[in-house]
């Protein structure tokens, strides 16, 4: 692919992150809408779990197949398709009759949204090959996060309010129809030169495990976790993931490829994307419906007071790129691990939700902790690796991502299922009685202590996977690809930390 001029390289970051926006922008909107989905729909807490991860899992199990298959067919090409996907899932979406047809259109949505994320990252990662304008290229990728956690509320409380929660849907379809024909116009084709074949059995392995897992976890507080069903789901899970891990190890072409995890940032990348996004998934998750069902807040007024953690994601985002780009990956994800492990220790030790300016406290430090994890976990992911394989490392990021977000909803729903049996509340728009929201605090607090043990799962990581033997393992896992391209470079900081 040939050099393009840095206005060119501009625009197709602008168009990468409009389906960044699309996605993300899809998550926080829903979040919102959730309690008035649950009352139309007549859904349980699990139900509206399920709403979630059926997406997040769909995504997470089909992005290293799109990731392999954009490096193979073409970048823009898998990024077009994933688009119109995308787009007609919405419609579909907004239109569902019962929780049962929203939660397959959702999973249609996600095959589309898999093309979507990762693939625009492999562009950018081809597109800006100097480290230092590829990082800040990443935070700026990274604060479109912030953008979609800071609208998203507020679009979502004022179209649920106006007009329902099915007009939620209804933004995504100019945004996608608008990044297709940009994308078609300006986006320049790019593939590896030696592709990787097809994995099926990597890949139906990968859904055994992700959804047997997911599905243990949310249905076992209703069915019990000693339910035949629920301990044969275990059981596949488990079995599953040691057949993967020996399956692939064999593979000549595998759909996960070991020796990426020879890497010590990358391995460590991977985790902290669980880690984060888990930690961001149960947080939306409980706070929704603390907000509403506890507080008795409407849509809008939820939305409102989730703004001071998306103002500090937006703001910060940017700037742990650049924070990247100049002294490496460990500042930003020790800011992020203190402050991470510092909210969740707020609401589980403290009682911060008890008073509005610990509430304020509280969301202010999750904002910045999550704002600053973004960009290195990507920058990680693909530093250091040949660029022929660039999808595939973009879409182990994030695939982690997903599932981090997946476990997340599924493992806080499930805490607060099991604990929050005498917190059933009144319709949105009343507040409950005290001894529900006390039942409901009590019921979170495991909760809380949950994001908080993510967070020091991110400080840990962040002082162990960077440094001089760190990159060391980084270069040995690229030598391990030679001869399949150029790595993609370290920053300059790296080799300095």
């Amino acid at each position: 692919m040939r050099e393009l001029s840095h206005r060119r390289r501009m625009l197709v970051l602008a168009i990468c992150c409009m389906s960044l926006l699309l996605v993300s922008l899809d998550n926080t909107v829903l979040n919102v809408a959730l309690p008035s989905m649950r009352s139309d729909l007549h859904a349980s807490v699990s139900g509206m779990q399920w709403t979630i991860d059926a997406y997040t899992l769909v995504l997470a199990a089909l992005l290293m197949l799109s990731g392999s298959t954009a490096d193979r067919v073409g970048r823009k090409r898998t990024f077009q398709t994933g688009l119109v996907i995308f787009t007609l899932g919405s419609g579909l979406c907004s239109l569902a009759p019962n929780l049962e047809a929203l939660v397959i259109f959702r999973m249609v949505q996600a095959i589309g949204g898999s093309m979507l994320n990762p693939v625009a990252m492999s562009i950018i990662t081809n597109v800006f090959t100097e480290p230092r304008e590829r990082a800040r290229a990443i935070g700026a990728w990274g604060g479109v996060v912030g953008i979609s956690m800071a609208a998203g509320p507020i679009v979502g409380g004022l179209l649920v309010e106006s007009v329902g929660w099915r007009s939620i849907f209804w933004i995504n379809i100019p945004v996608g129809v608008a990044a297709l024909i940009l994308t078609a116009r300006y986006v320049p084709e790019s593939r590896a030169p030696k592709p990787r074949r097809a994995d099926p059995i990597g890949q139906l392995l990968v859904i055994a495990v992700l959804g047997t897992l997911t599905y243990a976890i949310i249905e076992a507080p209703d069915r019990g976790w000693d339910s035949p069903l629920i301990v044969t789901c275990a059981v596949i899970a488990v079995a599953g993931l040691l057949a993967l891990v020996r399956y692939e190890g064999r593979r000549e072409e595998p759909l996960i490829d070991v020796r990426f995890f020879h890497s010590a940032p990358f391995s460590g990348a991977t985790v902290v994307a669980v880690c984060a996004f888990a930690a961001l998934g149960g947080y939306l998750f409980m706070n929704t419906l603390y907000l509403q069902d506890v507080r008795g807040l409407n849509a809008l007024h939820a939305g409102l007071w989730m703004l001071p953690m998306a103002f500090m994601c937006f703001v910060c985002a940017p700037l742990s790129g650049r924070l990247v780009g100049a002294r490496g990956p460990r500042p930003s994800m020790l800011v992020a691990g203190v402050a991470i492990t510092a909210s969740g220790v707020m609401f589980a030790l403290f009682n911060a939700q008890a008073s509005d300016a610990g509430l304020l406290i509280g969301y202010v430090l999750f904002g910045l902790g999550f704002g600053m994890v973004n960009a290195p976990i990507t920058n990680t992911a693909v530093s250091g690796m040949p660029r022929t394989q660039a999808g595939v490392a973009a879409a182990v990021a994030s695939t982690s991502r997903q599932v981090g977000q997946s476990l997340g909803v599924a493992v806080i729903g499930a805490v607060l299922a099991a604990g929050a049996a005498s917190a059933a509340t009144s319709r949105v728009g009343h507040a409950a009685s005290p001894a529900a929201a006390t039942a409901f605090v009590d019921a979170a607090r495991p909760a809380w202590w949950i994001i908080a043990a993510c967070g020091a799962v991110i400080l840990l990581l962040g002082l162990v996977t960077t440094g001089r033997w760190a990159e060391r393992t980084t270069r040995h896992a690229a030598a391990l690809f030679e001869g399949e391209g150029a790595p993609t470079g370290q920053t300059s900081a790296s080799a300095k930390a």
